[in-house]
């Protein structure tokens, strides 16, 4: 990985120390933040405590309050607040950190889809801090302050009731991530939203399980914990069909690209194939020649009229001499293509000399498909002689 992108291939592979060195210089931007932050509220302490601890002490009874129990309570726990709240304030540039940390190892469609997921991580979770701190709490403190026994003064401990909102604050902004968990499962394929809505029953008892197991013994709490994890699942299963179709439209681009890729691939191959020397441009195609259709109807005799013995020599001869005479002015290529034909033509008058008419017709129909107009007029006459005598 690497911090900068300028000119540098993403994917070179680098040393493991030096990925060491680049997550200690995030973390240690991390830190800094953290500690400018924790700096400029370390003065308000006091003041942020008494905001945390508003909702409780509007429930006390009348002439009640706070104590603190340990010698160090009353600097100790207004400074772990402020330093927790430090961390909460600044958890945007934490993330953006871990971000620029991971960003260069990932591919551009997961870069696209992690960057609305962290960031609605984020959201979600002072969402969920939020909710407890306004909605959940009132209700709670109100329940317990009503529940308490006669001759029982509620006074609570700060430090007890610091790691008890912490707790719920972590509970809650963690159970408001329900939907980028359902998201993050289904886009890794280790489940589906079909499966999931059928898993529905299971999960909505489990939800109140978790609620059991995260909040005080308090039906309010629980409940008001399961019911916004299970709407927030649905919400998760709602999206993670839009980031499935997604996948599946972007899985079939990359098919029929590579299809794409593929036939090109195959057309260069037949194009870098060397073709042998065929007839010239003024040569009838071989397969659409009527001498080589291979049926029983004899050949038109007014389209092809049969040559005498003599006339097939003075037209050999008269071939033989134009080629000498290099008239026609064709390559050397070409010249030793045609010596190639006229010697198979001598090989038919051999294969009649001999009676062996299959082996002439096999070589004259391979004539056919290769010589040029003149000696392809010479094998249909030579064909059509050899369907009269048979």
């Amino acid at each position: 990985m690497t911090t900068e992108n300028d000119g540098v291939d993403a994917l070179t592979e680098q040393p493991f120390v030096t990925h060491l060195l680049e997550l200690r210089d995030r973390l240690l931007r991390a830190v800094i933040v953290v500690g400018v932050i924790f700096a400029s509220l370390f003065y308000f302490a006091n003041d942020i405590y008494q905001m945390v601890a508003g909702p409780l002490m509007a429930h006390l009874p009348a002439g009640s309050s706070m104590i603190a129990t340990e010698v160090a309570s009353p600097f100790l726990t207004p400074f772990k607040l402020t330093l927790m709240s430090s961390i909460f304030i600044g958890m945007p540039f934490i993330l953006y950190q871990l971000w620029s940390f991971i960003a260069p190892g990932l591919y551009k469609h997961e870069k696209r889809l992690m960057i609305p997921l962290v960031a609605s991580s984020a959201l979600l979770f002072y969402i969920g801090v939020l909710f407890a701190y306004f909605v959940v709490f009132p209700l709670v403190f109100a329940f317990m302050a009503s529940t308490t026994p006669e001759g029982v003064v509620m006074a609570t401990d700060i430090a007890k009731y610091l790691d008890f909102v912490l707790s719920l604050f972590f509970a809650f902004g963690i159970a408001f991530e329900v939907p980028i968990a359902t998201i993050i499962l289904v886009a890794m394929g280790m489940t589906t939203p079909d499966s999931l809505t059928e898993k529905r029953p299971y999960i909505i008892v489990g939800a109140f399980a978790v609620g059991m197991l995260l909040t005080p013994p308090d039906v309010i709490s629980q409940t008001l914990l399961a019911l916004p994890m299970w709407i927030l699942f649905e919400i998760g299963v709602f999206f993670s069909r839009m980031v499935l179709r997604e996948k599946k439209r972007r899985e079939r681009e990359v098919e029929a690209q590579d299809e794409a890729d593929t036939d090109s691939q195959a057309d260069s191959a037949a194009d870098a194939v060397p073709k042998r020397p065929g007839p010239t441009a003024g040569a009838p195609a071989f397969v659409t020649d009527p001498a080589f259709e291979m049926d029983d109807t004899t050949l038109d005799p007014e389209r092809f009229k049969p040559l005498t013995e003599a006339e097939l020599e003075a037209e050999l001869d008269a071939i033989e001499a134009v080629e000498e005479g290099g008239d026609l002015g064709e390559s050397d290529d070409e010249g030793m293509y045609d010596e190639v034909i006229e010697e198979k033509l001598r090989r038919v008058q051999e294969f009649r000399d001999q009676n062996e008419q299959v082996k002439a017709r096999g070589l004259l129909y391979e004539i056919l498909g290769e010589a040029g107009p003149e000696q392809a007029k010479v094998a249909r006459n030579i064909l059509n002689q050899l369907d009269e005598d048979y």
